[in-house]
């Protein structure tokens, strides 16, 4: 977990050496950075990242496959629209992140059904 002020690729590339091989990483314009970039690259992993508003040069990156992180952000939505999550009840980390991990399995491919678990 890091502050909300620390940008996307900072916390994710202090768990860079801890990841699971992968051939692609598949992330949002917050992650887009050179040095982060590098990082990927030097482990093997292929950044599928679109390129900053502001860069001057345009970054290449497969868009058919950029379009399969709707899946992840659909399921970070639902996370958000539960009262428990969002409003953070559980202060200690060990049974937030239980609480995250219990959502997915909560659903049970019903995707009409909100869970009640709060």
């Amino acid at each position: 977990m890091t502050a909300g002020q620390v940008s996307d690729y900072t916390g994710v590339a202090a768990l860079l050496d801890d990841m699971p091989k992968a051939q692609w990483l598949l992330g949002d314009r917050g992650y887009d950075a050179e040095r982060f970039r590098d990082a990927l690259q030097a482990k093997g992993i292929q950044p599928c990242i679109p390129g900053q508003r502001s860069r001057n040069e345009s970054i290449r990156y497969d868009k058919r496959r950029y379009r399969r992180r709707s899946r992840i952000e659909i399921m970070f939505g639902r996370l958000r629209g539960w009262r428990r999550v969002a409003t953070r009840y559980d202060r200690c980390p060990t049974a937030f992140f239980s609480a995250i991990t219990r959502l997915p399995t909560s659903y049970s491919g019903d995707y009409q059904r909100v869970p009640t678990l709060d």
